[in-house]
């Protein structure tokens, strides 16, 4: 097994093989993604339509003298297993050494942390500017796929390259016709017709702003690519090299549902069927979906609106189709989807906008400008926002709740069961005249039976335990965590704490900070997501000229990567046992 891939220490390995050879490298690589893809999980459709590419990248130029950039890295795996990494794809256990993405902790042949879309294009352009500054002559290469290009910073990028610069760029456009789920745009009307015109087209989009071009029919046909990119390199301007490839090349289930095999948990490889099954658990992804199809059907002037991203709350093809107008996928805009939604909101509209938290960074300004200043009511439901979902460092949501709390009459709402988030939907879609934030809980489907109120429009936070000298204010998914901390100081302090649910991640509730000065000489506050900018700050900043101790818990500002949450937490001081004892003391 892996017969010539065991041989590639490094690209240099590559270049020394005879080009006939390079088709069962590709065979042997493919072998390799299902080794870890089928156990560990991971981007499948992407990387398999993009293993000739890199096989031809490294068969052609000279890497690292020669630069790549991944957008998005996502489908990067090939090019990691051809730069002495190919253990981390054939040998389990060396799986967790690999980060998924561009990593240059890892190689010297990787440039930038990479994990967000449409940044390829602006980071190679930099590269080039550095090398003209230098005096240096190598070639940078952007690789992007069809679906990035509906970010605008890769729009702005692609302008900046064909007016601006004047030196060596190569913009490898992997065009497979499919971002996470279908493409939307007027860009992919013109990819269409230079594929269908084999690049000959008069109407051509990179022309017209100023590149050069070149078409490449059958980009999973190594030995063309390699024809294509001897021509280009070394050039003296930018370039567009359009290849047309098929996503999920290679495996049958993906190629014909390259949807849902953009990403996967571990499968049977023969079945595709998942190793443990979820689909009978009951899921956030699944109510959120349930409950905006009825959302649309009884109302006719909501609208869910989402950047690329459907399958973060669930809303799968046959969905969005029943959904019909009342769905809107802008591409991979998320300044688009909340400026557009301020605009519908002003305009009778219901707007609902759907997303993971760590993309919506993207949208600070949006959400301040467009929005918050207008003081328009859209709704944001924001996927992940948590430690216990997407542990990459590249995907972290535990920062947006500090960031968007900066904004004026933005209102961010940290629901705790599953009712209160039924519930602040409703008001948000409805009643709400602030634009609002919920955060969609990560830590399972808890059905507690404590009921929610229907009404947010005043910031007041829950007393669910009234109790003494200590108050315990608990956020979103960290709640059932002060529960069991409350009923710990129960057991061992013996006297019963107050329990707060917040609710508000965003605001204080002056009135009630004010009422626990009567009986509570301690303040503890929890929440999932980074202290500096959080909710425990605001609260430790009221109470800064009282004589009572506020003890907030949450993360550090760092950037982590790949932990395991409850280590994490032991780490960060957060464990029930770490603050009962320093309560003790």
């Amino acid at each position: 097994m892996y017969e010539i891939l065991n041989k590639i220490n490094g690209p240099e390995d590559v270049k020394k093989l005879d080009e006939e050879k390079l088709d069962k490298l590709a065979s042997d690589i493919r072998d390799a993604l299902f080794n870890r893809i089928t156990k560990h999980g991971g981007h499948l459709a992407s990387n398999f339509g993009a293993v000739e590419l890199e096989i031809a990248l490294h068969y052609v130029f000279n890497s690292p003298v020669d630069k790549f950039v991944f957008d998005i890295s996502h489908q990067s795996y090939t090019h990691k297993m051809l730069t002495g990494r190919r253990l981390m794809y054939t040998d389990e256990s060396q799986f967790d050494k690999d980060s998924g993405y561009t990593n240059p902790d890892e190689s010297v042949h990787d440039f930038f942390h990479v994990g967000h879309t449409s940044t390829s294009i602006s980071l190679a352009t930099g590269l080039a500017i550095g090398r003209d500054l230098s005096g240096n002559h190598e070639n940078i290469i952007a690789i992007i796929g069809d679906g990035s290009l509906s970010g605008g910073e890769a729009m702005e990028a692609l302008n900046y390259a064909g007016s601006e610069l004047k030196s060596n760029l190569i913009i490898i456009v992997n065009d497979n016709e499919q971002s996470i789920a279908e493409v939307h745009g007027g860009i992919y009307k013109n990819l269409a017709e230079l594929r269908e015109t084999q690049g000959k087209s008069s109407r051509n989009y990179f022309k017209d702003i100023g590149l050069d071009y070149m078409y490449v029919d059958d980009g999973n046909d190594v030995h063309k690519l390699i024809m294509a990119l001897k021509k280009v390199k070394d050039i003296d301007h930018p370039i567009v090299v359009h290849i047309h490839t098929v996503k999920g090349k290679g495996y049958k289930l993906a190629e014909e549902n390259k949807e849902q095999w953009h990403w996967t948990n571990p499968f049977n490889k023969e079945t595709g069927s998942p190793i443990i099954s979820s689909e009978n658990n009951e899921n956030y992804n699944n109510i959120t979906s349930k409950y905006l199809l009825e959302k649309t059907k009884n109302d006719k002037r909501v609208i869910v609106i989402t950047p690329a991203m459907p399958r973060s709350a669930g809303l799968k093809k046959e969905i969005r189709e029943e959904m019909g107008k009342q769905y809107s996928d802008v591409g991979i805009a998320e300044e688009q989807a909340i400026g557009m939604a301020s605009g519908i909101a002003k305009n009778c509209g219901k707007p609902v906008v759907i997303s993971n938290a760590t993309f919506f960074q993207r949208a600070y300004d949006q959400m301040s400008q467009d929005v918050a200043l207008n003081d328009n009511p859209i709704t944001v439901i924001m996927n992940s926002s948590s430690i216990y979902r997407v542990t990459d460092a590249t995907h972290l949501g535990i920062y947006i709740k500090s960031a968007f709390s900066t904004i004026p009459n933005v209102r961010i709402l940290a629901p705790t069961n599953k009712d209160e988030y039924i519930k602040m939907l409703d008001f948000s879609i409805d009643k709400s005249k602030h634009p609002t934030v919920i955060l969609m809980p990560m830590n399972g489907v808890i059905d507690d039976g404590r009921k929610a109120d229907l009404d947010y429009s005043e910031i007041k936070f829950k007393v669910e335990q009234k109790g003494e000298k200590v108050a315990i204010i608990a956020l979103g998914d960290f709640y059932q965590r002060g529960e069991k901390i409350a009923k710990q100081i129960e057991n061992e302090l013996k006297f019963k704490p107050t329990l707060i649910n917040p609710r508000f991640a965003s605001d204080i509730d002056v009135d009630l900070l004010n009422s626990l000065k009567e009986n509570h000489n301690i303040i503890v506050t929890l929440e999932d997501g980074i202290l500096v900018g959080g909710l425990g700050e605001q609260i430790a900043s009221f109470y800064g000229k009282d004589n009572i101790k506020v003890l907030n818990y949450g993360l550090d500002k760092k950037f982590y990567d790949r932990y395991d949450p409850e280590e994490l937490l032991e780490s960060n001081g957060i464990s029930i046992e770490k603050i009962v004892e320093q309560l003790k003391n």
